[in-house]
C-alpha cells in the first residue's frame, strides 16, 4: 500500500487554502445527500451516511449544513439529484487510475474528465479496464509518534484489523468495508487522533514511476481532484519519497 500511503501523507501536508476547504466541504455535502437518497436519513441505519457524517465533521463542516444536506438527500427539502458515476483510464507511465463522482450532468462530467487523461497523455478507458486492480477497504493511519509500536500492535490485536502496515511516518490499519464503522468507533473511543480515515479503492499491485513520468501523473491526479464533480481518485502508482516530496511542494 506504500503508494497510497506517501501520496496521503503528503496531500494531508499541503496546506488548505479557504477554496480549497469551500471545495471540500461541497463534496461531502454531495456525499451525505446521496447517502441519504439511497438509504434514509437516519445514520444509525444508514453506515454510508454515518460516515459521511463523521468526515464532514472531521473537516468542520457546520451542523447546519449537514442537517440541510440530510434532508435534501431524504426528500425533506428540494435539492439537485446527484448521479453515481465511476470512471477507469490510465495516465502516464500506464498508471490505473478509477475517479468516483457524483454529478448532476453526466455529459459535463465525462467530457471534463477525459480532457483532463488526454491532456496529460493518458486516456479515459471502458468500464471495468482497470478496477478489477483495486479492492475496497478501510484505511486508517496513525502517527508513529502518538504510541509505541508494541502499542500500536496490541492495537490492531483488539480491533481484529484485517491488515496492518508500519511505515516511515505512521502506523495503518486495514480493515473489510463492514468494519470500517466500528473500527471508527473504537478508535474515537479510546481518543487515538487519526491523520487519515477513509473508504480505499487501494490497489492490489504498483507501478513505479521516475523523475520523467511522476510530474505528469502527479498534475493529472490533483486535476481530477479539483474537478468539482470529483470526489476521489484512486491508482496504482508508487513514487521515490523524496520525490513525491519535491513534486508536491
Amino acid at each position: 500500500m506504500a503508494g497510497h500511503s506517501k501520496w496521503a501523507q503528503i496531500k494531508r501536508k499541503k496546506a488548505v487554502t479557504d477554496a480549497r476547504r469551500g471545495q471540500l466541504w461541497t463534496k461531502l455535502l454531495k456525499e451525505i445527500t446521496v447517502a441519504a437518497r439511497l438509504g434514509g436519513g437516519d445514520p444509525t441505519g444508514n453506515a454510508r451516511l454515518r460516515t459521511a457524517i463523521q468526515e464532514a465533521k472531521s473537516a468542520n463542516v457546520p451542523n447546519d449544513n449537514i442537517d440541510r444536506a440530510i434532508k435534501r438527500g431524504s426528500g425533506q427539502l428540494e435539492g439537485f439529484t446527484y448521479e453515481e458515476i465511476t470512471y477507469e483510464g490510465y495516465g502516464p507511465g500506464g498508471v490505473a487510475i478509477l475517479v468516483e463522482a457524483l454529478t448532476d450532468n453526466k455529459n459535463r462530467t465525462v467530457a471534463e474528465v477525459r480532457h483532463l487523461f488526454s491532456k496529460s497523455g493518458g486516456n479515459l478507458g471502458e468500464n471495468g479496464c482497470v478496477a478489477w486492480m483495486f479492492q475496497k477497504r478501510g484505511y486508517f493511519a496513525i502517527d508513529k509518534q502518538t504510541m509505541s509500536e508494541e502499542g500500536f500492535m496490541d492495537l490492531a490485536l483488539e480491533l481484529e484489523a484485517d491488515d496492518i502496515s508500519i511505515e516511515e511516518e505512521t502506523y495503518e490499519i486495514f480493515t473489510t468495508p463492514e468494519d470500517y464503522s466500528p473500527v471508527l468507533d473504537a478508535l474515537e473511543q479510546r481518543g487515538i487522533e487519526l491523520e487519515a480515515k477513509e473508504l480505499a479503492m487501494l490497489p492490489q499491485s504498483f507501478v513505479d514511476l521516475g523523475a520523467d513520468q511522476a510530474p505528469r501523473l502527479l498534475e493529472l491526479l490533483e486535476a481530477l481532484e479539483d474537478n468539482d464533480d470529483v470526489q476521489h481518485v484512486w491508482a496504482n502508482f508508487d513514487i521515490d519519497a523524496s520525490l513525491l516530496a519535491q513534486q508536491a511542494s
